[in-house]
């Protein structure tokens, strides 16, 4: 303030204005603020951390071995028709001829072992075929036998109610034996004539007898198993 004086001229007075005197103040200069550049995009991104780093390494690995495999899938049959192309006919003729042997001598191979299995399964059913009946023969032979033993004891004791009484254990035993193999006799008399179990040989009108029923049994029919093996003999009532 010292070195400033302030002085009022009688201009000044009378217009009532204040003037200053002395050297004009110096106004500082506004440097232009610089405007900062735009950073990078590698220094915008956030740095990345060592596992992302390593993550998009193994990434970029496994494209590029697709890659690598795709083109190599690529390759093989262009090299292969290359190849083909490239071969001489006769060796291709060659390499046809051998595997259409190969294949011949496989498939007469295949039928020969076919044409054995046939004829040993065709083998071992004749031989089913020809002893089927060999176990319940060998249980009939023990009948056979007490029927011999009979015969001889009767000739000699002359004892026919001791050879009735042999017989009729004899009958026992041997239906013991088919019903130990599913046979059963077939009920005929009184029955309603069935054409699948009676086989009609003789009729007779009988006014005490409904009609189409079995009158008399002449003889017995039997079953193995349910199937009939030979169905009874038997005479059927019939209206004139």
């Amino acid at each position: 303030m010292a070195e400033k004086e302030f002085l009022e001229t009688e201009e000044g007075k009378r217009n009532g204005e204040i003037t200053i005197e002395g050297p004009e103040p110096e106004i500082p200069l506004k440097e232009p603020e610089e405007t900062p550049a735009p950073e990078s995009e590698a220094e915008s991104r956030p740095e990345e951390t060592g596992e992302d780093a390593n993550l998009d390494e193994i990434l970029e690995a496994e494209i590029r071995a697709k890659e690598e495999a795709l083109k190599n899938a690529e390759k093989e049959p262009r090299e292969k028709e290359e190849q083909e192309e490239q071969a001489d006919p006769e060796e291709i003729k060659g390499k046809l001829l051998a595997e259409v042997e190969e294949w011949k001598n496989a498939y007469l191979r295949k039928q020969a072992d076919f044409q054995n299995f046939t004829k040993r399964k065709e083998k071992e059913l004749d031989e089913l075929r020809k002893y089927a009946s060999e176990k319940i023969l060998a249980k009939l032979l023990d009948g056979v036998d007490n029927l011999h033993r009979a015969i001889a004891a009767s000739e000699s004791t002359k004892d026919f109610d001791g050879l009735l009484k042999g017989v009729d254990m004899i009958l026992t035993h041997l239906n013991g034996v088919m019903q130990s193999e599913g046979v059963e006799p077939i009920e005929a008399q009184g029955k309603p004539y069935d054409p699948v179990y009676h086989h009609a040989v003789m009729v007779e009108d009988n006014p005490d007898v409904p009609e189409d029923t079995v009158i008399q049994e002449l003889q017995k029919g039997y079953t193995m198993k349910g199937k009939v093996i030979r169905p009874a003999m038997v005479k059927v009532c019939k209206r004139g």
